[in-house]
């Protein structure tokens, strides 16, 4: 027994699905990628990424979802794989093929993406004709009798094929607001015919579904469903806990081998998979399903670190535990935890851009694994890099994200390398952000702490590889001159911009990363130039301040020149960090200028738009009261003082201009890969 399997006992006991016994109880949840061909084949490119998650180490890999009508109307991402012709089955073939040289259970899911499919269409199909919430989305038409009765023979035409290309496992998708989800729910199923009405009338297009695919494909085949467990769409009367417990009842009653629960729609207003939602924070609905079923009962959604499920399970409040993005982060990650290797986990940071990408139908990829999408590419390192043939000297000048990648990855492949950094820590704008508010030993939660768990990644893989670190230490001329290192990598990172305005000197100016680590007091009037995500993170830090000091009646206000603030933050994000900001009455002065910095605050002017009417109102020349002005524009770092160095040198990261994590952790990748 190897030591993982000694320290979670439960996650790698094996478990009965149907009549397949899963080596452990980890399964890869299913994950569209937009990595297959636009007509629906699989492309080399999936097969390499499900490659990796099959030698990954799951006891249970799922495929991305595949659509199962020729007209397209299920299809919700233009590289989604299809199943609505044999012509298929060799490709699909292949990936189970796949699949089972890992030793894991091949589990292919059918999916129809009702009110947010139709990707080619000028429409998208559903129960009733309901308004779509999100933009991104096209009107929905509503399905006739014939249409409903056509696609329940889709999805069972699609689960022969799946058993025909050789998967023990057929998972059928019923979550966030696919079809079938669209019938389950109140919110957006109004028929009052047999597929309408109440929750069993609402459940019957799922319930035949699950009885006509068991039918076809006997009791030799598992069969499994995810669905809702709670929409959270309570503001627009969706189904209550208690009616989506009881379309899971249905499900199980129709034939399924096991439920995959889950939390909320695409449309829900609160937050569920992201970094705000503390881990850990659904189990209770995967409890009162377990509580409701004699089947099991998998989940997914914020459940990152196997202590949390391995107390789960052995709480009886799961069965097995499901991953989508930190597997996306780290497919090895079932391996290296039953080698009790934690330390070596990618570990996914919950940032969101797989599934911005997904939105922006581009092929996902992972700000904290580059490789991803690369995993057949040997040049990508996924499988580890060789050995370099000739070793070089190698000195970073700046220990942020970029730095600390690009050094990783050139120790790896056996160069020499020192990381010099100014300051006394580092992780560069990642450390600053993950700072609590509460202090750091407080158990209040703060999202964003989660920054540090690959800051510390990354410094352990650079120490097992060798990289050296010198803090307190700048790069300068005669350092160079001493060292003579073969090529220097500059990632000094960005600044907060001093503004060349009057008053921009005075004591009571202060820069963001100095709040961030407690140097600089905070007054009770309190005004932030700046608007991106940097200044977004600053706002909610000193409300955060504000609320654990129990300081009343404070003012926040932040100034920037943008028409909204936040333009660079993940859309998954900003729409709630801006809701969070209303709450708190800080004041967003946008089109703003400041002019003028007194002792009585900024003189600046500025352009309000009302979110309704879209008016505008203009004000000029007005003080926004401070005793505490912040700079948070960030620019980027010139300190370069390097002298006439001639050899290899290379840029990376905010310091060649100012761009999100991803964008410096891909600089330092790419740029580790060359040496």
């Amino acid at each position: 027994m190897l030591p993982g399997e000694k320290k979670y006992p439960n996650i790698f006991s094996p478990i009965q699905i149907g009549k397949f016994w899963a080596k452990n109880r980890i399964k890869y949840a299913s994950t569209e990628t937009n990595f297959n061909y636009s007509d629906g084949f699989v492309s080399e490119k999936e097969l390499a990424y499900i490659e990796a998650h099959s030698r990954g180490g799951s006891g249970i890999v799922t495929t991305q979802g595949a659509y199962t009508d020729p007209r397209g109307e299920g299809q919700g991402y233009m590289g989604m794989m299809g199943i609505w012709d044999d012509k298929f089955i060799p490709g699909l073939k292949k990936m189970a093929d796949v699949i089972h040289q890992g030793d894991a259970l091949a589990c292919l899911q059918l999916m129809h993406c009702g009110r947010v499919g139709g990707i080619n269409l000028p429409y998208t199909v559903g129960p009733s004709a309901i308004k779509q919430r999100l933009r991104r989305f096209r009107p929905q038409r509503k399905m006739s009798i014939p249409e409903v009765e056509e696609c329940i023979q889709e999805h069972i035409d699609g689960a022969r094929r799946a058993a025909e290309a050789g998967y023990e496992i057929i998972e059928i998708s019923g979550i966030v607001g696919y079809l079938i989800s669209n019938f389950i729910s109140k919110f957006t199923n109004w028929r009052s015919d047999e597929y309408g009405g109440d929750i069993q009338g609402r459940s019957a297009f799922m319930r035949k579904i699950v009885e006509g695919i068991r039918k076809e494909i006997g009791p030799d085949i598992a069969l499994g469903i995810r669905l809702c467990g709670w929409e959270m769409l309570d503001d627009v009367e969706g189904n209550t806990e208690e009616e989506s417990l009881e379309s899971i009842k249905i499900a199980e009653a129709a034939g399924c081998d096991y439920i995959s629960v889950t939390v909320g729609w695409q449309e829900s207003l609160g937050s569920v998979i992201s970094r705000d939602i503390p881990m850990g924070e659904w189990l209770y609905v995967a409890e009162k399903t377990k509580k409701a079923v004699k089947i099991p009962v998998s989940m997914a959604y914020r459940l990152f670190v196997p202590e949390i499920p391995e107390k789960a399970i052995a709480e009886g409040k799961l069965d097995i535990w499901e991953m989508c993005r930190p597997q996306i982060a780290d497919p090895a990650l079932p391996n290296k935890i039953k080698w009790d290797r934690q330390e070596d986990i990618i570990p996914c940071i919950a940032c969101q851009v797989c599934l911005a990408r997904l939105f922006r139908d581009a092929p996902v990829t992972c700000t904290v694994r580059p490789s991803c999408g690369h995993e057949g590419e040997r040049e990508w390192g996924y499988y580890g890099f060789p050995k370099a043939e000739v070793k070089r000297k190698i000195i970073v000048a700046g220990a942020g994200i970029a730095g600390l990648q690009a050094a990783c990855i050139a120790a790896e492949k056996g160069h020499e390398v020192t990381v010099y950094e100014k300051t006394g820590h580092i992780g560069g704008q990642w450390y600053y952000a993950s700072r609590n508010p509460w202090g750091e030993k407080s158990s209040k939660y703060w999202d964003d702490q989660e920054f540090m768990r690959w800051i510390n990644n990354t410094k352990t893989q650079c120490d097992k590889s060798g990289v050296k670190f010198a803090l307190n230490t700048p790069v300068t001329k005669e350092l160079l001159e001493k060292e003579k290192p073969d090529s220097l990598v500059i990632a000094t990172g960005a600044v907060p911009e001093v503004p060349d305005i009057p008053g921009a000197d005075k004591p009571h100016v202060v820069s963001m990363f100095d709040v961030f680590t407690g140097k600089a007091k905070l007054g009770k009037n309190v005004v932030i130039l700046g608007g991106s995500g940097a200044a977004i993170s600053l706002a909610l830090f000193v409300v955060g301040k504000m609320e654990k000091e129990k300081v009343k009646d404070y003012n926040l206000a932040m100034i920037d020149p943008a028409p909204r603030f936040g333009w660079d933050v993940n859309p998954s994000y900003i729409w709630r960090y801006r809701l969070r900001l209303r709450q708190a009455k800080v004041q967003q002065l946008t089109y703003g200028q400041a002019k003028k910095i007194t002792e009585k605050g900024v003189v600046a002017d500025w352009t309000i738009v009302e979110r309704k009417t879209k008016e505008k109102k203009q004000f000029k020349n007005q003080t926004v009261p401070a005793d505490t002005v912040i700079l948070s524009r960030l620019v980027s770092s010139k300190e370069l003082s390097y002298g006439s160095f001639k050899a290899d040198t290379a840029m990376i990261g905010d310091c060649v201009w100012v761009r999100r994590g991803i964008d410096a952790i891909q600089d330092g990748y790419r740029l580790g890969m060359r040496f």
